[in-house]
């Protein structure tokens, strides 16, 4: 689902899961046709990261600093 939101390239995904590109791509390949077959279509992105610095600034800058309580 990163790849498909064009959340980043498919090297930075697999990377960040430490996986090869191939594994990437043969997985974007069997989830497509699930989601074409429900009707999903994939939103638009609301950020793209190039590199995994990209993704821990992201992080950094986007994490709540305290943990609320669940009740």
């Amino acid at each position: 689902m990163l790849y498909l939101r064009k959340l980043g390239p498919r090297d930075l995904i697999a990377q960040l899961f430490g996986v090869k590109g191939s594994t990437i791509t043969r997985a974007v390949q069997q989830v497509q046709p699930l989601l074409a077959e429900h009707g999903y279509t994939v939103p638009p992105p609301t950020a793209r990261f190039r590199t995994p610095a990209d993704v821990t600034a992201f992080l950094a800058n986007s994490m709540p600093t305290e943990i609320k309580s669940a009740c």
